[in-house]
């Protein structure tokens, strides 16, 4: 069997490795700088996405070993504004790992060090996917939660997974059953 392959076959039967999400965390850190903003001297929102598509990588990366590539990006919301020089923290984990892709949830805080206050600003999930030398999609390793948040996220990333899946029309409805057992009882 040529080399390619052998080394293919050896990257798919690699999912039986379990990681912590621990192992995945990620601190990133910014100043917010004038170029950063808008005429309101608040952050710009695409330049906060910016940066947290870096972190929520490098958390998929530190969890797979791999080059990692965006698949999806669940809904930010903006609850409050982060101001010129404010310094953002933004904290990642990667949540589950299914059998390509990895849920990665973001949290961003705002800073303002003379004033001590510090607030959390954003909160989002992205999913990301491995890629090997080939740039082909390849299976990751799986994670085992170990704390009952760890836990809870990786429970419900099962639900935000069918819920993106319908959403971008690669899934029926119908099928999403942990969604459906939200809303339906199934004794019926």
């Amino acid at each position: 069997m040529p080399t390619k392959y052998l080394s293919k076959y050896y990257l798919y039967t690699m999912t039986a490795i379990i990681k912590s999400p621990r192992n995945s965390f990620t601190i990133m850190n910014e100043l917010v700088l004038p170029n950063d903003t808008n005429t309101l001297n608040n952050l710009m929102g695409g330049r906060l996405l910016h940066w947290m598509d870096i972190a929520a990588a490098i958390s998929a990366q530190k969890h797979c070993n791999r080059i990692v590539v965006t698949a999806s990006v669940d809904n930010v919301s903006f609850h409050h504004p982060i101001k010129l020089g404010d310094v953002i923290t933004i904290e990642a984990q990667v949540t589950r790992a299914f059998t390509t892709s990895m849920e990665v949830r973001l949290s961003v805080w705002a800073e303002n060090i003379p004033s001590g206050s510090r607030v959390k600003s954003n909160e989002a999930y992205y999913t990301f996917v491995a890629l090997d030398q080939d740039a082909e999609i390849i299976k990751v390793p799986g994670i085992d939660p170990e704390t009952e948040e760890e836990q809870k996220l990786y429970d419900g990333a099962l639900r935000r997974r069918q819920l993106r899946l319908i959403l971008g029309g690669k899934m029926k409805a119908q099928d999403a059953t942990e969604l459906k057992a939200l809303f339906l009882d199934t004794e019926l």
